[in-house]
């Protein structure tokens, strides 16, 4: 298996699903961050309280591209703690999901950023990450 840059891959704006007791799976955009997942949650999802029930989480970010071959995995696991929402780390994990025009998001994003206070941060120090390379080269078919 070749080794890949795993900053560079988890800095994709990429879906990451996150396991929790429960069991719960769930897809989730992330903030890769000082060596961390960094999830935005609120008292809309049942991830606040799972954690304070079994704060050990495990998540997994990947991708499959079955016309180039690139496939990539990281697979973490440590403890969840949450923390206070800060509006510039919001900021930043939006804006690699919807774009850096603020004016074109969907206006519950935007709410997140300067209206719920609710908000809230998930951060995952993985205790410990595991990045596999499974990439092929992709037979490519003659249609002439």
């Amino acid at each position: 298996m070749s080794p890949f840059d795993v900053d560079a891959f988890l800095a994709g704006p990429l879906t990451a699903r996150v396991a929790a007791a429960g069991p719960s799976v769930r897809p989730t955009w992330y903030l890769w961050e000082d060596g961390a997942f960094w999830i935005l949650t609120g008292p809309w999802s049942r991830l606040p309280a799972l954690v304070a029930a079994d704060p050990v989480l495990a998540l997994v970010v990947d991708v499959c591209e079955l016309d180039t071959g690139l496939v990539r995995q990281v697979i973490a696991r440590g403890e969840a703690e949450l923390l206070p929402f800060d509006v510039p780390r919001g900021r930043r994990k939006l804006s690699r999901y919807l774009g850096d025009d603020e004016s074109r998001w969907d206006q519950r994003f935007r709410d997140y950023l300067y209206e719920d206070a609710r908000c809230r941060w998930l951060r995952v120090r993985p205790s410990s990450l595991r990045a596999v390379d499974l990439s092929y080269q992709a037979q490519r078919s003659d249609t002439s």
